[in-house]
C-alpha cells in the first residue's frame, strides 16, 4: 500500500521542513502547539460554519465579518458548508477514512448547475496568498461533483477586506495536478529512502521538535 497521505497543509509542512513533518506527522513524536493566532482562526472559522449553516449570530467582535460573507449566502444552489472531500491513489472519490490518499475540506461552496462556488476563509496576511489550496479543492470537487465543469473560487482574507479569485474548467484538471506533482515525488522519495532533511528558517523559532540542532525556543 502506497504511504503516502497528504492534505494540503501536511505537503506544505513537508516543504517547509522535512525533519518537522518526520518527527511530527510520522514518528508523531511532537505536536505542534496552536499560537495564539491559530486558535484566532479556528474560532472565527468555527463561527462563520455557524453563521453560514444555521444563521448562528456571530459574536459582537466578529459581527464586521457578515459584510464579506453575507453576499456568498446569496448564491442560488445548493451550500455545502465545512465539506470534507477525499481522493484514493487513482484520483477517485472515497471515504475520510484511512483508506484516502489526498483529502480536504472546503470552508464554503455552493453548486449552481455545472458550476461550482468555492471559498476558503484566511485570518492571516493576505501579502503571499498560496493559491494553490484552492486548486487542490478544485480538483476534489471535479471528482466529487461530475456535474461540475467550472469552478469559481476565492481566498477570503476577511480582515483585510480582500478576495482573491481565481476560476477553473474541468479540462484544466491534469495541468492543475501537476501543480502537486514535484512535491509530491520528493515526499514519496522521503519515505522510500527514510530521508528527512533539516530546512532551518525564521520558522524554526515555532518549531516543536526540541531536538533538532536548530531549534530556538521562543
Amino acid at each position: 500500500m502506497n504511504p503516502i497521505k497528504w492534505s494540503f497543509s501536511s505537503l506544505k509542512q513537508y516543504i517547509n521542513c522535512p525533519k518537522q513533518y518526520h518527527e511530527v506527522k510520522v514518528l508523531k513524536k511532537y505536536e505542534t502547539i496552536p499560537t495564539q493566532q491559530m486558535r484566532y482562526g479556528t474560532d472565527v472559522h468555527s463561527a462563520l460554519e455557524n453563521y453560514a449553516k444555521d444563521g448562528t449570530a456571530l459574536p459582537h467582535n466578529y459581527k464586521r465579518f457578515a459584510s464579506m460573507v453575507d453576499p456568498l449566502l446569496e448564491i442560488d444552489g445548493t451550500r455545502y458548508i465545512e465539506h470534507r472531500m477525499a481522493l484514493n491513489i487513482d484520483k477517485q472519490p472515497c471515504g475520510w477514512g484511512k483508506d484516502y490518499w489526498v483529502r480536504g475540506i472546503v470552508d464554503f461552496m455552493v453548486i449552481e448547475g455545472d458550476t461550482a462556488f468555492i471559498v476558503d476563509y484566511k485570518t492571516g496576511s493576505d501579502k503571499y496568498p498560496d493559491l494553490k489550496q484552492l486548486r487542490l479543492m478544485a480538483l476534489m470537487t471535479f471528482a466529487h461533483f461530475p456535474e461540475v465543469n467550472k469552478v469559481k473560487a476565492g481566498l477570503m482574507f476577511i480582515l483585510h477586506n480582500n478576495f482573491i479569485p481565481e476560476e477553473y474548467t474541468r479540462e484544466q484538471c491534469e495541468s492543475l495536478w501537476n501543480n502537486f506533482t514535484p512535491d509530491i515525488e520528493r515526499l514519496t522519495i522521503s519515505y522510500e529512502n527514510d530521508t528527512w532533511q533539516m530546512n532551518p528558517t525564521p520558522l524554526c523559532g515555532w518549531c516543536p521538535v526540541s531536538t533538532c540542532e536548530h531549534y530556538r525556543s521562543r
